[in-house]
């Protein structure tokens, strides 16, 4: 969740990432390399930038070695082989990511609204919410909403979560390597944002411990043969194989998540893989809808609020397309 950014100026305005000139930085400085070696930054995505304005873009890149090899952090990489895989292209995967995430008051780690060393009153009247006893941060998520839109992040909505001081916002539907891409410049605005607030946005899947609600990163997806008339039976299979490789998701899918997936709080456990039509505590929910019109998609409750959405989104391509049991 190690978000870096820097800024240059070029002779005039650029729409396309492969026009940008390559960059490079000190990975050193970043912990990801040592300092005689710096990393090459390429252009992947161009966004309008909602701060500088006029002609101004943010460009999304990834990173590797002088040699042109990904480093290690790099996600987008493998991700990009795997959407980009005849098979998988010709499914034209979508994905709507709900990005859960909680503000925080700053230098003291507690979440905005609460009173500090205490706890607001218990979860219930915060879901949704509005006024300024059960509402905390409207004023900052509207404005990365607004950021989001003028940026060109397909944002299609916010709304305030269980948790007081923590908010949800929703990108997609997005096409195969660009959910990756579009959830990755939504979290720097976000962070953008509350920086000039003087508010601190954590993705940690389980802020508060005890009675409270933890924060998620839940992945709704379809492919085109699930889009089609039948489906559903195509919707099951993929939901069998997503079981049958349960751990290795799991693994990949945010560290402290086993702290948020303990069967409550609209969780299933960790351990076990479940699933069910209109089931708020399984793995993998099927929508009513869906399970009616006999096609849609589903969703996979159990990516944690600071997982990689590249990692995510192309390992449940390469599972229910690509991997045969």
């Amino acid at each position: 969740m190690d978000l870096r950014s820097k800024a240059r100026t070029l002779p005039g305005p650029v729409t396309d990432p492969s026009k940008l000139p390559k960059w490079n930085y000190d990975g050193s400085s970043t912990g990801q390399a040592p300092g005689e070696d710096s990393e090459v930054i390429l252009p992947q995505a161009i966004f309008k930038d909602p701060f500088r304005k006029g002609n101004n873009i943010l460009v999304m890149c990834d990173c590797y070695t002088p040699a042109g090899v990904p480093i290690p952090t790099n996600k987008r990489y493998n991700a990009a082989k795997i959407f980009s895989n005849p098979d998988v292209a010709k499914e034209e995967p979508w994905y709507g990511i709900e990005q859960e995430y909680t503000l925080l008051q700053k230098d003291i780690n507690w979440p905005l609204g609460w009173p500090v060393g205490g706890f607001p009153g218990p979860q219930g009247p915060y879901y949704c919410s509005i006024g300024a006893d059960k509402s905390f941060g409207r004023d900052i998520v509207d404005s990365h909403y607004k950021a989001c839109l003028f940026a060109g992040v397909n944002i299609s909505g916010i709304n305030g979560e269980v948790m007081p001081g923590q908010w949800e916002f929703q990108v997609g539907p997005t096409v195969g390597i660009s959910a990756g891409d579009q959830v990755w410049v939504a979290r720097y605005l976000l962070e953008r944002i509350t920086e000039i607030a003087g508010v601190v946005v954590t993705f940690d899947p389980k802020p508060i411990p005890g009675d409270w609600n933890g924060a998620g990163a839940h992945t709704n997806y379809s492919t085109e043969s699930m889009r089609k008339d039948g489906g559903f039976k195509v919707i099951v299979d993929a939901v069998e194989k997503l079981k049958l490789k349960h751990k290795e998701h799991i693994a990949a899918y945010g560290e402290g998540n086993e702290r948020r997936l303990t069967g409550k709080h609209e969780t299933a456990d960790i351990n076990t893989f479940s699933w069910g039509v209109a089931n708020r505590g399984a793995s993998v929910r099927v929508g009513r809808e869906t399970e009616q019109n006999g096609k849609g998609y589903f969703e996979d409750r159990r990516p944690a609020s600071n997982m990689d959405p590249y990692v995510v989104t192309s390992m449940i391509a390469e599972t229910t397309i690509l991997w045969k049991p």
